[in-house]
């Protein structure tokens, strides 16, 4: 096998691609902002030169075995992105692995984002060795990537996993989707913010976050709160938790995984979130898995955590 691997992650503000090596460094990388190519052809063109640029530093795309991609609504099976609401070139299906086969002249493979994190984490992260798990995302929504038998769960038309989008209150909050009461209208960053709001607004319970402004208030700011013992933040940690607690059990259900991994934003909380969550999660178990299931963290660094996991798939 080839020393190296590209991965590329891309999202609605940034597009980031590297080189990494078998034990998971990266070793050299760069990146894009997404929205600053309306035209898709020039973002292509872009990219394709700056990896050209990063595969020359390490030898040339002859030590490269390909470039992993994982993106907004990447799909395995056809190697494409469709009609990601979040990026520039909404409402279309990209041919995105024959594009950049075209032009780099090497192995190009496209998932979706979460599942590329799934990857990561196996190959790099606290997952390793581990066949059976679930990957959950905290980030500006919540995605999921599910590992059974060591293999990643695309199912039949290569969209499986979305557990972000499991209603969990079914007069709930609009989400993006076009459904109401989502999962990650609540348990993502900006799902937990939107909590706080709320209850400030409803509430005359003091509390640090009064002196935040509330229509910039984000997950950081509940964090730093609680850090500070704040009642109200902890609570809002809490409500949080138990809404995704079951869910998680629910999921549970279907996979039996060995464990599952929390990544992103919202799950740098460290036990804020864990710790209602994961006793939310066993109050709501069958019984049959209850006690099985171990509730982590991931390890990867936040830095290179998306580049880990997009070339996890060139692997």
């Amino acid at each position: 096998m080839k020393p190296y691997a590209l991965g590329m992650d891309i999202g609605g503000t940034n597009t980031i691609f590297g080189v990494v090596d078998r034990e998971g460094k990266v070793l050299c990388s760069d990146s894009v902002k997404t929205r600053s190519f309306p035209v898709l052809e020039d973002y292509i063109n872009t990219i394709t030169e700056k990896i050209k640029a990063l595969m020359d530093k390490v030898g040339g795309k002859d030590l490269v075995n390909g470039l992993g991609i994982g993106a907004p609504n990447g799909n395995y099976y056809r190697g494409s992105i469709e009609y990601a609401p979040n990026l520039p070139w909404k409402g279309v299906v990209i041919p995105l692995a024959k594009m950049f086969e075209d032009r780099l002249g090497i192995s190009v493979t496209v998932t979706n984002d979460a599942n590329a994190a799934a990857l990561g984490e196996m190959t790099y992260g606290v997952a390793r060795g581990m066949k059976h798990f679930i990957m959950i995302t905290l980030g500006t929504g919540v995605g999921s990537g599910i590992i059974v038998d060591g293999k990643l769960l695309y199912g039949y038309d290569g969209f499986a996993g979305e557990l972000g989008h499991v209603i969990v209150d079914s007069n709930g909050r609009d989400c993006g989707c076009g459904r109401k009461g989502c999962l990650e209208t609540y348990c993502s960053a900006t799902g937990i913010a939107r909590t706080a709001r709320e209850v400030l607004e409803n509430t005359d319970e003091p509390s640090l976050l009064r002196s935040v402004d509330i229509n910039t208030l984000e997950s950081k700011d509940i964090y730093d709160a609680a850090v500070k013992g704040d009642k109200l933040a902890i609570e809002i940690f809490n409500r949080t938790g138990e809404i995704l607690g079951k869910a998680l059990a629910n999921s549970v259900v279907f996979s039996n995984p060995e464990a599952i991994v929390l990544f992103g934003g919202l799950a740098k909380a460290g036990e804020f979130i864990t710790k209602p969550t994961y006793e939310a999660m066993e109050a709501n178990m069958l019984n049959v898995f209850k006690g099985k299931t171990k509730l982590l963290l991931s390890t990867l660094k936040d830095a290179d955590a998306a580049v880990l996991g997009a070339s996890a798939l060139a692997w």
